[in-house]
């Protein structure tokens, strides 16, 4: 019969007081950005910062119930689904083993072994790392905590679509991540139960298109890396191909600059920090705000666990974007003063220098010419314009680079 609307409602009753019932609320920023209304769903608050612990969750204690001998539990994970069974297999007093890819961002490695898990870096891949993980249970006899294709795991993650609605049943769009599925699936169900003609879309990265192809019979390739790396997943799961084609409705790709320009924005706007995956909603709804006029759309936060570095990466990359830091090539005659009237220039148009490369044997212009390269904060690219605009009226030879 597959995944039924009960095993959901029995995994929320599981899950009471040992999860949160994380906030969904509207962003009415947001919403004026992009035409509709916007609710938000702050998974990136639970105690291990993503989803993931409620599937982990449901999983174990169901389990426990069960009466069977537990030796320990393995999974294989990217980080999000690790955290979350380490963290509830050492609540719950059980051995585990996580075993994750290698460019697993070091803070989600770090975080699983601070929940007392043991952690085996292992393959390029989440499949890989998941082969890997399976040979380790029949050698020592673990049970495999599957991430996705579990309906118990896919249950725990759909008490998200109860909590969604019981907030805000209003809503007429869910628009969710999908790596292998779980989310999305476990959210359908529930939703398909409580609100049949709500719209319901996945979204994926298009480095890893595995589910849009095999729902909808595509053959886009497959990248090597993305910055969500939580919904990487090469190859989909069962149950959760069955249930995607028969309660989504849709299955939609994101470049890289969609989900980076979500991230930023929910940074600056709502003051909260989410990973790739968990952006790729919002993603959606920038790549094509027409598609959500003037409905009323939830949003999964789905995960927080971002490394620093990529995460100042995007955020600079985003000022660029937005015109908020640019690049200015000026070519002047090499005098005693010229770098201190160029500098003195910008500063009237009330743009701050970063940087300043001051280039003479590196140039194609001539001997005695000096070419300056300015990394300038500024308001946006209007302002970026205004700034070259005072430079060629102060004689100089400038362009935006």
């Amino acid at each position: 019969m597959g995944l039924s609307f009960l095993e959901i409602e029995a995994a929320a009753a599981r899950l009471a007081g040992q999860v949160l019932d994380t906030p969904c609320v509207e962003s009415r920023t947001l919403g004026q950005i992009v035409g509709a209304q916007v609710f938000l769903k702050f998974e990136n608050l639970q105690f291990t910062a993503s989803f993931k612990e409620r599937g982990a969750l449901n999983k174990l204690s169901s389990m426990i119930e069960s009466g069977q001998p537990i030796r320990g539990v393995v999974a294989a994970s990217a980080g999000n689904h690790a955290q979350g069974v380490a963290h509830h297999a050492q609540r719950l007093g059980l051995r585990a083993v996580i075993v994750m890819p290698v460019a697993t961002p070091m803070v989600k490695v770090e975080r699983t072994r601070g929940f007392g898990a043991v952690v085996v870096l292992h393959g390029e891949t989440f499949d890989q790392a998941r082969d890997h993980a399976l040979t380790l249970a029949e050698q020592e006899g673990l049970d495999f905590i599957h991430p996705f294709d579990d309906e118990a795991v896919i249950a725990g993650q759909g008490t998200i679509g109860l909590e969604m609605l019981h907030a805000q049943p209003e809503l007429d769009t869910l628009v969710v991540a999908v790596g292998g599925g779980g989310l999305v699936s476990g959210i359908a169900t529930a939703a398909r139960h409580l609100k049949p003609g709500i719209e319901i879309i996945g979204v994926q990265t298009s480095r890893f298109p595995a589910m849009v192809n095999v729902v909808k019979g595509t053959q886009h390739p497959q990248g090597a890396s993305t910055i969500a790396e939580g919904i990487a997943v090469g190859q989909p799961g069962q149950i959760t191909r069955e249930i995607i084609g028969r309660l989504v409705d849709d299955l939609v790709l994101v470049d890289e600059g969609d989900i980076e320009q979500a991230i930023v924005m929910l940074l600056e706007i709502e003051k909260t920090l989410v990973e790739g995956a968990g952006a790729a909603g919002l993603a959606a709804l920038l790549k094509d705000p027409a598609r959500y006029a003037g409905r009323k759309v939830g949003l999964v936060l789905c995960g927080g666990n971002i490394d620093p570095l990529l995460l100042a990466a995007i955020i600079e990359r985003g000022m660029v974007r937005a015109g908020r830091l640019a690049r200015i090539r000026v070519n002047a005659r090499d005098t005693p003063g010229v770098l201190a009237r160029i500098t003195a220039v910008v500063a009237e148009a009330g743009a701050n220098i970063d940087e300043v490369h001051h280039q003479r044997a590196f140039s194609t212009l001539s001997a005695q010419s000096v070419e300056v390269e300015l990394v300038l904060q500024t308001r946006n690219r209007a302002h970026v314009a205004e700034v070259v605009a005072c430079l060629a009226a102060a004689g100089f030879d400038a362009q935006p680079n």
